[in-house]
């Protein structure tokens, strides 16, 4: 008897566990559904990148041919080479790539601080401050837009990448310093107090403790700095006048000629512009997304 009631106590954790795993059907017929959507959605997505991809190695008769050639035969990877040759793409591409990483760095680096202060320090006026940071994303940039070409002009900045790489050494945009602060406010203020008790400044506590702990939200920031900044057309444009300083988002825009059809060479060159995003993307993915799920959770 009593081995009896030892096998049915033994064989109920399993039989439990067994009945968890059983799914009604409509579970899998929602996941069915949800994967079905979600791939129609990056099909419709995907088609003008492919289009793009699948445009530069076309021939020129090819480009608009109907039914569309998804798969260029042959596939005429001289296009990039011709695309060089038109235009210093090379150059354009070393311009960007400058602006963007002084950028990322400014951003990145003065967006902590800033939300540091907000974060972790008590001050008067720390509240309202905040809020009057925050109401800056409702101001159109096309407002400033004189007033610091102006100013830059004064400098004599024009015509130099300094328009570009400064501003972002300047508190890194009230967007980055909101995201930041959201993820400081989840690390707990243990640390800081007991790192005061050892001794160690505000500045100690930002560099040794709340940055090493906020890798994702960091990278978040750089990713975002990166994408503006690669595609940034509009700055460059009021900024950069000589032809060696343009940047690529500015200089493809040589391509764009009524009286020369090349679309396939226009795509050529825009790849250049294309492909970096796409690199610097999959490979932060990772933090990108945890990044921005755990700003976005924290409602203090």
């Amino acid at each position: 008897m009593a081995t009896g009631r030892i096998s049915s106590v033994w064989h109920r954790p399993v039989a439990m566990t067994g009945s968890r795993r059983r799914k009604p059907a409509g579970f899998y017929i929602r996941r069915v559904i949800q994967y079905a959507v979600m791939i129609i959605l990056s099909v419709i997505f995907m088609i003008p990148l492919a289009w793009l991809v699948s445009t530069s190695l076309k021939e020129q008769g090819q480009v608009f041919a109907y039914p569309p050639i998804w798969i260029p035969n042959p596939i005429r990877w001289s296009n990039y080479a011709e695309a060089l040759q038109r235009a210093p793409l090379l150059r354009w591409l070393a311009n960007t790539a400058t602006i963007t990483v002084f950028a990322i760095v400014g951003n990145v680096l003065t967006s902590s601080m800033v939300a540091f202060g907000f974060a972790r320090l008590r001050f008067p006026g720390r509240g309202p401050l905040f809020i009057l940071l925050l109401s800056t994303m409702m101001l159109p940039e096309v407002v400033t837009l004189i007033p610091r070409f102006i100013l830059f002009k004064s400098l004599g900045w024009l015509d130099t990448f300094l328009p570009m790489i400064v501003p972002p050494f300047f508190g890194g945009g009230a967007y980055n310093i909101f995201l930041v602060r959201q993820f400081y406010l989840t690390i707990p203020t243990d640390f800081d107090e007991a790192a005061r008790i050892d001794g160690a400044s505000n500045w100690v506590i930002w560099r040794r403790i709340l940055v090493p702990l906020s890798t994702p939200v960091l990278t978040a920031i750089a990713i975002f700095s990166f994408v503006y900044h690669w595609n940034d057309f509009l700055h460059p444009l009021l900024y950069l006048f000589t032809e060696d300083k343009k940047t690529l988002a500015l200089g493809l825009r040589a391509f764009i000629n009524p009286y020369d059809a090349s679309w396939q060479i226009s795509m050529a060159a825009a790849m250049f512009l294309v492909v970096p995003i796409m690199i610097i993307f999959f490979l932060g993915q990772r933090y990108f997304i945890r990044g921005v799920v755990m700003t976005g959770i924290q409602g203090r």
